[in-house]
């Protein structure tokens, strides 16, 4: 996989646990985590991005893919993978 993944997260969140789940089973070895529960100005880069107050918020390369719920219709409808490629 050569598409660089940024994740906003936080430690305990179960949808961003789930997210690395998925992408890890896609064949990604390094996730770029932004964790927003450390500093909360990070919290505001990250909705000022994505206009997103939820996490995770999930970047392949310069695509913003969303959420966990968009991360996983997106591998649904067979998309995640040529993302992940390009």
């Amino acid at each position: 996989m050569t598409a660089k993944v940024v994740m906003y997260a936080t430690l305990t969140c179960p949808y961003c646990i789930r997210a690395e789940q998925l992408l890890k089973e896609r064949g990604v070895a390094q996730i770029d985590k932004i964790r927003v529960d450390e500093n909360p100005a990070l919290r505001e880069e990250m909705i000022a991005r994505t206009g997103r107050r939820t996490v995770p918020q999930i970047f392949i390369g310069d695509t913003h893919v969303g959420g966990c719920d968009d991360l996983t219709a997106l591998d649904r409808a067979g998309g995640l993978t040529p993302l992940l490629n390009a």
